[in-house]
């Protein structure tokens, strides 16, 4: 209910992330002012900010926070500074480790290619304009968290070893999300997978089919990662719902990105059956952190993916994406989305820019 305190636990992370989570708090705060409702934010440090302060990169405290939150809002995490601790300390076990302790087993990036920002794409306009796509990437199982893992002498050399496991429930449960997505869309799931060489994935088709059989009103296709990779850059607007594992939707999801003109714009939703965690899909980005250039957008439309599937806010979500839209139609550009010569904004600038355009969408 609207009225109520809504708990969010904060993490702004590293690199740039606390310059982008800025900026989606100031949207937290245009919401509440126009709306009867308070948002508790609860702030916390993981990844390398926590590895600097607690000497752990996800700390007990920062999880419990988590866990007893409405939501997670997350920056970024890692950079170069921590690239030589052991894997089990890298500031992305942070990101790992939320995601298996919250049970976040889906994934939703949206790629939506913004008419003003055609020009920002590296491909054609007559390509790209009018892609809406949405990735549901599976993400707590695939080589990312199988077993056995990690680097190990055989025979006097080393061998590095990972695991791509995938069970039955698993393929199941994030195709079920993926039918049901599309429902509110177009009604065409393509899932893509490696079913030619690797039988996890053989697997993944096989349980894909037969959950399909419980929505018949939604069409689906299977695809190669392999060629779905080519066609995403030759033919974008032929894809809905893309449903894939966790490794391949790590990496289609920032092709997907490079569509929109820049990964600054795509934000991205972390769903289990209790707990949400809400990220720009960007990183770190150290080369420009503390230069006040970052793109906040990714951190504020993920405020809306926030209002959307935890908050239910169906209108606020709309609203601050219509937000982001106006200030694009005025013209505003952080440097990634700039064309040569074009004025650029900072990310402060960029992000009262949304505020000021939400509060009047909201009358606040």
């Amino acid at each position: 209910m609207k009225g109520e305190g809504v708990t969010i636990a904060v993490f702004p992370g590293d690199g740039i992330g606390p310059e982008v989570v800025a900026e989606a708090v100031k949207i937290l705060g245009v919401i509440e002012g126009a709306r009867r409702v308070s948002f508790r934010l609860d702030y916390g440090p993981v990844g390398g900010a926590a590895l600097d302060a607690c000497g752990e990169p996800l700390p007990a405290s920062s999880l419990k926070k988590a866990l007893e939150a409405r939501a997670v809002l997350l920056g970024a995490v890692g950079g170069p500074k921590w690239d030589g601790l052991d894997y089990a300390l890298r500031p992305e076990r942070a990101l790992l480790g939320l995601r298996e302790r919250l049970g976040l087993f889906a994934n939703l990036r949206p790629v939506t290619v913004y008419e003003e920002l055609i020009d920002a794409s590296p491909l054609k306009g007559e390509v790209v304009r009018g892609t809406d796509i949405l990735i549901v990437r599976e993400l707590t199982g695939d080589l990312y968290f199988g077993t056995p893992r990690g680097i190990r002498t055989e025979g006097g050399r080393r061998v590095g070893v990972n695991t791509l496991i995938y069970t039955e429930e698993e393929i199941r449960r994030i195709a079920q999300v993926a039918f049901l997505a599309a429902r509110r869309r177009r009604r065409r799931v393509t899932s893509v997978d490696k079913a030619n060489v690797l039988e996890s994935t053989q697997l993944w088709r096989d349980v894909v089919t037969e959950t399909a059989a419980s929505y018949p009103d939604v069409e689906l296709d299977h695809m190669y990662v392999d060629n779905c990779a080519m066609q995403l850059v030759r033919d974008p607007r032929r894809f809905d719902v893309v449903l894939t594992t966790n490794m391949f939707g790590d990496i289609l999801s920032d092709e997907g990105a490079m569509i929109t003109g820049s990964i600054g714009m795509l934000p991205s939703a972390s769903l289990g059956e209790t707990h949400a965690m809400y990220e720009p899909i960007h990183g770190s980005a150290p080369d420009i952190a503390g230069r006040g250039t970052a793109n906040p957008l990714a951190a504020i439309l993920s405020v809306a993916m926030m209002c959307r599937h935890t908050l239910g806010w169906e209108e606020e979500a709309r609203a601050v994406e219509g937000a982001v839209r106006r200030v694009l139609r005025d013209g505003l550009r952080t440097a990634d989305l700039a064309r040569p010569g074009e004025r650029t904004v900072g990310t402060a600038e960029m992000g009262d820019a949304v505020a000021a355009a939400l509060a009047a969408s909201l009358g606040g």
